[in-house]
């Protein structure tokens, strides 16, 4: 497998590293563009998860602790269930189309010869995805008026995941097809178990938010220590860890996403950010247990 991932990068598109990532969020086993950190993939900036851009504690903007038993958002109580159903229905049919949308671009490049030629053969077009990938991040996560206005809500959206659509079909195609239908076949019951779990446990993890950021801060320093001792058990050890962070992530975000009896919650009106923060948890799931599969076969 390694030699096909040789020949893949071979037209010098994506400079390599052994053993990391592309973009902006953990993960990745080849395919590492220019001047990249390692730890990085087409998800997020080094140490940081979208949770990390929202308001202060307390803030007007949406994302703000509250108590459960007397919260309201703009006049309306988000322990009523017809708010929450409704709210919780929206982000789900966001975040399914862009499950959708980056599936089908995974399957057409790594299906498609000459895309895969065109995207050997003109390696600017990796700095075009991840520049508009990282804007529409950043004003998606710190401009709270923007994010909940339609319909530029929704075109930023859908730029960001066109952007990282693109980004993660580009290391996707660098592993064998087998590879990657297995990597979804396992992200799909991970992000569903831990969705389940999410909804009915009576632990609260949105009380966990400082210490997943700073688990995250020690991750990405694994990641630049681990540059300097390569190999298939750093990538290995370094991918694991990541799978499980971004699953406590995945559940973290659920929680804030229910409300209810939890500690802290996210404002009905947040649903793209919402959508935001959950795709993203699932691209790293899915982009880590890539990684794995991909060394574990060397």
């Amino acid at each position: 497998m390694q030699g096909d991932q040789q020949q893949f990068f071979s037209g010098n598109a994506y400079p390599q590293q052994p053993g990391y990532g592309i973009g902006f969020a953990p993960g990745v086993q080849q395919g590492m563009g220019s001047g990249m950190q390692p730890g990085m993939g087409p998800g997020m900036a080094p140490g940081f998860h979208p949770s990390t851009f929202a308001p202060a504690a307390g803030s007007p903007e949406g994302y703000t602790p509250y108590d459960a038993e007397s919260a309201t958002v703009k006049g309306f109580d988000f322990n009523d269930q017809s708010i929450r159903r409704g709210f919780i229905k929206k982000v789900y049919s966001i975040l399914s189309m862009q499950l959708a949308i980056t599936f089908v671009f995974v399957a057409f490049v790594m299906n498609h010869e000459p895309t895969k030629l065109w995207i050997r053969r003109n390696p600017g077009i990796f700095w075009v995805a991840f520049i508009v990938m990282f804007i529409t991040m950043i004003a998606i996560c710190c401009c709270g008026e923007l994010r909940r206005k339609a319909p530029t809500n929704f075109i930023f959206l859908g730029m960001f995941t066109f952007a990282e659509s693109f980004l993660v079909s580009m290391i996707a195609a660098s592993y064998n097809s087998d590879e990657v239908m297995l990597a979804f076949g396992i992200t799909a019951a991970v992000c569903l178990g831990l969705t389940l779990f999410a909804f009915q446990t009576k632990w609260d993890f949105t009380m966990l938010g400082g210490i997943l950021f700073a688990a995250v801060l020690v991750f990405f320093l694994f990641g630049l220590i681990s540059m300097f001792f390569p190999g298939k058990t750093t990538q290995i050890v370094y991918s694991s860890i990541g799978a499980l962070l971004f699953s406590v992530y995945l559940i973290y975000d659920t929680q804030m996403m229910m409300g209810g009896h939890h500690k802290q919650s996210i404002s009905p009106e947040e649903y793209v950010f919402a959508a935001l923060c959950l795709y993203l948890d699932v691209i790293n799931i899915f982009l880590h247990i890539l990684s794995i599969i991909g060394a574990s076969r060397n």
